[in-house]
């Protein structure tokens, strides 16, 4: 069955949204291609692990914004890191029974985005 297999987040200022996803997530951001468009490649994480690595581009209407929503091992401590990085919390923390607790943001661009966490216990 098709997959994700990468995510692109469009942006207004690329150097504030890189910061903010470097200091709450360690996320690596790389300077890519030439040509018309800025692009960024996203690294997101050990190429071993499960997970996807992405793209970043400034926003045109051409490349509207996304949702993603990202595994984290605490919702409690990561909302705490996005919302002192700038980040603003739009939909707290809540429970998907039987799975985990995900709660939703915006970051200094104005993207929404989630956290996850994996909890067969949420209720």
């Amino acid at each position: 069955m098709p997959r994700i297999v990468h995510f692109e987040i469009s942006v207004d200022d690329p150097k504030r949204a890189s910061n903010f996803y470097t200091m709450v997530f360690d996320w690596k951001f790389e300077s890519w291609g030439g040509g018309d468009q800025e692009y960024w490649m996203v690294t997101t994480g050990d190429k071993n692990e499960p997970g996807i690595n992405g793209g970043m581009m400034r926003r045109t209407e051409m490349f509207p914004p996304t949702t993603n929503i990202i595994d984290v091992p605490s919702v409690d401590d990561y909302s705490v890191k996005i919302t002192r990085g700038g980040g603003t919390q739009i939909v707290p923390k809540s429970p998907i029974l039987g799975a985990g607790w995900v709660a939703y943001f915006k970051d200094t661009e104005g993207n929404i985005f989630g956290i996850y966490q994996n909890d067969p216990s949420a209720k």
